[in-house]
């Protein structure tokens, strides 16, 4: 019986509902050693997208059986050329052409978009790092898309940190950090900082390395930015928030942001991390990681592991990384299709 392709119904419970085994299947084979699937963040995405951003769902079924499903982005408010895709098969039916009929769907749905490129990442291993199913790597070679960017993801064990040296460290900050100081904050950004995060945020694809991706920087104001507050919400995603103000204009102007699942107690993702270009040089950057870590390290006391990526050329927010603790544990390559 070959694979059929439907469009995913967000009413339609049951569709939903095979669409979440199928990813709560696939992440421990895929990217083993984070926490179990979340199935609050799932049915979020499928439910209450971000602002500013269109999806597509569908579901594959091989047999009859749920076997594999496509979750597409279309930006609505910048990159209106590009889209995002999400394709992930259960790992009972792969290698049984569940992947190609759902790329085929998705690049139809693409082309009636009028969308020209489409963007998808997968995960592989680092040289003496532990096992990564290669597949995906594979299956993106086969339709065609070129390695657009290098990505590693690095883990900080928390329950052996060196504080005498985060101390040091953060000593040093400090004395270049000369006429700011920091503030913290848990969830929603107070409103004086609300414009001056929305543009940080914003910068985040002018300023962090992108290889040869072709995605324009992002236009976020404060609406758009207490919309994105909303989503994650809903999702149950737990934020802590550093961020450094410039004591005579009164901005804030550099920020760090920490996250972790709603199902989650010992993980964490180490999401934003930037400094507005006229305020480089100070080392705002590992002050707010560092004060951050305290922050969340207060209020999460199981807190065991903060993962981040970094573009593998990004030198500097690597070398901060690793500063802190940060060691590679696994590889992720973005992956650009023209349609």
């Amino acid at each position: 019986m070959p694979v059929t392709v439907t469009a995913i119904d967000p009413a339609d419970q049951a569709a939903v509902d095979a669409a979440y085994r199928i990813g709560a299947a696939a992440q421990p084979i895929d990217l083993p050693g984070l926490p179990p699937y979340c199935r609050r963040r799932f049915e979020a995405l499928v439910w209450h997208p971000m602002p500013g951003i269109a999806t597509r769902w569908a579901l594959a079924r091989l047999d009859g059986s749920p076997a594999g499903w496509l979750r597409l982005e279309l930006p609505q408010l910048d990159n209106t050329d590009n889209a995002v895709a999400e394709l992930v098969v259960e790992p009972a039916y792969r290698r049984r052409g569940v992947g190609r009929a759902l790329h085929e769907h998705g690049l139809r749905l693409l082309r009636e978009a009028g969308r020209k490129r489409v963007v998808g990442a997968a995960v592989s291993a680092l040289p003496g790092g532990p096992e990564r199913d290669r597949a995906g790597d594979a299956f993106a070679v086969a339709v065609g898309a070129h390695p657009a960017l290098a990505e590693v993801r690095r883990r900080l064990d928390t329950t052996a940190l060196d504080r005498a040296a985060l101390d040091a460290l953060a000593d040093t900050a400090r004395g270049a950090a000369t006429g700011y100081r920091t503030v913290r904050w848990r969830q929603t950004t107070p409103e004086e900082y609300v414009a001056d995060v929305a543009y940080l945020e914003g910068r985040l694809m002018a300023d962090a390395p992108t290889g040869d991706l072709q995605w324009e920087q992002e236009n976020v104001d404060a609406d758009r930015l207490r919309g994105m507050e909303r989503a994650l919400d809903i999702r149950g995603v737990r934020r802590y928030h550093v961020g450094a103000v410039h004591e005579a204009s009164g901005r804030l102007v550099a920020w760090s942001l920490l996250t972790l699942a709603a199902n989650s107690t010992w993980h964490a993702w180490q999401q934003s991390t930037i400094v507005d270009p006229d305020h480089r040089g100070h080392r705002l950057g590992l002050l707010c990681k560092i004060e951050n870590l305290e922050h969340v390290l207060a209020h999460e006391p199981g807190l065991r592991a903060i993962d981040t990526y970094n573009a593998a050329d990004n030198v500097h927010m690597v070398a901060v990384n690793e500063q802190l603790g940060f060691r590679a544990l696994d590889a992720a390559t973005e992956w650009q299709l023209a349609i």
